[in-house]
Order: C-alpha cells, then structure tokens, then sequence
C-alpha cells in the first residue's frame, strides 16, 4: 500500500482508476453490439502478443523471409504454427469487428455532437489498422501478397506531379523489391503499431470524457447517469468477460479447425517477379474498396479518386449526417438508406475477388455508385427530418 500511495502522489493512479473504470459510467439501454469495443481492444493485444513471437524468427530479406515464414515458424519452431494462424486469422476477425463496431456507430448516431473526436479517432484507428494490415501482408514474401502490393503501390502513380517519384520512394526500387520489403517491415512492427497504441489510448479517453452513447441516442445528464447508467467497473466489464470467453472460444476454433481462410493458398507460391497471378486481389477486408477502384473501369484516373474518396468519407459523416435525430432506431427514412449500404458493402466484397469482365464490370459500377448515393444522400436526409420535426412541432 505505502507504494501504490507513493506512486498514486506522483502520477494521481487512483484518479485515472475512477475516471477511466469505477467511475465511468455505461447506460443500461445498450445491447450487445456495445460489446464490440472491448473485443477489439482484446483483438489488438492478442495481435501485439503473436506479432511479437513471430518476429523473433521473421527475416526481412527478399531471399529469406519466404522460408522463414513458411518453413521456420510453421515446421522448425515449436508451436509456431499456432501463432502464425493466430496473428493471420485475427487480422480477419479484427476487421470484421472493426466493421461491426463502425457499422453500430453509424446506426445509432455515436458520429454526432458532442461525439464527433470519439470517431474522428475511430477512423484513425480503422485507417491505421488498414495501413498495418496492407504493410504486414507484403512481409510472407508469397506470390499473392507480392502482386498485390505490386498493384497497390503502382496507383500512387496517377497522382499528379509528384507521383512516379513518390512510387519509388513507397518502394525504395523501382519495382516492389527487397528495399520494399524492409520499409514495410519497419513500418508493420515499429511505426504503425506506436501509433495504433497511442491513438487507441485517445480515443478510449474521448470515449470517457463525453460517455458512451445508447439505443436511443439519448445523452444520460451527469446528475442521473448513477441512475440511469452502471458502472464499466467492475458491472459492466463481468458481462464482457462471458462475452470474451464466448469470442475467442470460436476465435481459437477458427485458428485450430478454420485458419485456411485467412490465408490465400496463392500465397504459398513464392513470390516471383516474373509470373503474374492470373487474377491479383487483396485480403477479404479490402475486397469492397478495391472493387470501387475497378468499378470506375472507363478512367484509371477516376477510379482512383473514387478509391481514396471511399477509404476517407466516412470520416465526414459528422458533418454529412446533421439530422437532429440521434438514433437510427428512429429515423425510418435513414433505416432504409443504412440497410442498402450494408448489403451493397457485402455485394461489392463478394463481386472484388471475381474477374471485372463483363456484366462484374457493370455491377462493379453500379455498386460502387450506391456505396458513394449512400453518403450524399445523408443530407438530404437531414433535411427532411428537420421539416418534419418542425411541422411536427408546428402542429
């Protein structure tokens, strides 16, 4: 006790106790889809853990880490395989939690005032988590992998003036080569995974300043919130903790039973420079942007423009979406617009590991034409529940 006094006196420990657990409260009209942030959390630690194992045995050398990867850490190593499948199927699962928890924030309105930093730095989180993800996935040096990056880094040369230069910058060489794999090596284990941490750290301190949101988007006063609200230490966390032991119960079958999901059978090719892949795709989680990329098929440049615009938009939605009602639970005009969002999402991730020829070329466009009408048509949307309200009011 006398040293967690002597500590508590210089960095205040029990007050970043009450403000962050004991004292912070979560309203009691959530459900479990609430729950979907802690799993994240949770998934971030498990990815850090396994990452760090593995790049105990990782080489970042074009002529190595094929080897490394697919005969050290899989056949050499005891139980190497096991953290191997660990660290691929949670990037999978990490973004299907990732979407699940952006798609809930969406519907119930978790975007708007006072919330607006909460998912500024959500989006950050999800655009660094994309950037790690893209850097970790060129590192097993596979034939997959290396095409795609390949792919992925040559759009940087659409960009005006600066782009060819910026391309061998990305790369370190001229084509995706073993200074490529180094930078990206740097990147995936040292920068992004600081910077995941830090942001993280931010946001979850936004999160406690301004409270969680509800079903009903219906801000708890300060005064109530003993009463209408429980506390995430420990009653809110000891239903977490059931729904953590349910989550990587079928999060360690998938590794154990289902792993080959999260790992494209291309990819056990090396990677050769010389051979193209009948067809280069990305990871499933990126399926949907990559086919607004090839969706705008008739101009390179516009496909580009429409690929950034839909890794960034949502970022927006606090401004785009300015309807005084919070909720989604009751906005039936939005309902219908969301819904369409969500199954166009799942249509354009299922059409982007399909060839784009033909009629998928056409649906490609036309899905990638929903995903945008479902941002632009928010304001719109506003505005009509403003009018209702008024004449509502009026009446």
């Amino acid at each position: 006790m006398r040293f967690i006094d002597w500590l508590d006196e210089r960095l205040a420990i029990r007050q970043l106790i009450k403000v962050m657990m004991t004292e912070y409260y979560v309203p009691k009209n959530i459900n479990f889809l609430w729950s979907f942030g802690v799993l994240i959390v949770l998934m971030l630690v498990i990815l850090i853990i396994s990452g760090v194992f593995l790049l105990m045995y990782y080489k970042p050398d074009a002529n190595l880490a094929f080897d490394s990867v697919n005969k050290t850490i899989m056949m050499d190593v005891a139980y190497g395989w096991i953290f191997r499948h660990v660290h691929a199927v949670g990037a999978s699962i990490m973004f299907l939690l990732l979407y699940v928890h952006m798609a809930r924030g969406i519907y119930y309105g978790s975007f708007k005032p006072p919330r607006e930093l909460v998912w500024l730095t959500g989006y950050v989180l999800f655009v660094l988590m994309s950037a790690t993800a893209f850097t970790g996935y060129l590192l097993p040096w596979g034939q997959m992998s290396y095409w795609a990056a390949q792919t992925i880094t040559t759009l940087f040369e659409k960009i005006p003036f600066i782009g060819p230069d910026l391309v061998i910058w990305i790369r370190g060489h001229f084509i995706v080569e073993d200074p490529t794999l180094t930078r990206f090596f740097a990147l995936h284990v040292v920068f992004l995974p600081l910077l995941l941490i830090i942001v993280t750290a931010v946001h979850l301190y936004a999160v406690r300043i301004v409270g969680s949101n509800n079903e009903d988007g219906e801000p708890i006063p300060k005064e109530e919130k003993k009463k209408k609200g429980i506390p995430f230490w420990p009653v809110f966390m000891s239903k977490e903790f059931f729904v953590m032991a349910v989550f990587l119960t079928f999060f360690f079958f998938l590794v154990f039973f289902h792993y080959e999901f999260a790992m494209d059978p291309i990819n056990f090719i090396p990677a050769d420079k010389l051979q193209t892949p009948p067809h280069i795709y990305p990871e499933w989680y990126f399926l949907a942007y990559y086919e607004v990329l090839r969706g705008f098929f008739f101009s390179q440049n516009l496909g580009l423009i429409a690929f950034v615009l839909s890794m960034f938009i949502a970022m927006f939605l606090p401004w785009l979406d300015r309807s005084p009602i919070v909720s989604g639970k009751h906005r039936p005009l939005f309902q219908i617009a969301f819904w369409i969002f969500v199954f166009d999402f799942v249509f354009l991730t299922i059409l982007g590991k399909l060839p784009p020829t033909g009629l998928y070329a056409w649906l490609g466009l036309i899905g990638s034409i929903i995903f945008f009408a479902f941002f632009f048509s928010l304001p719109i949307i506003s505005r009509i529940e403003r009018k209702q309200l008024e004449n509502g009011g009026k009446k």
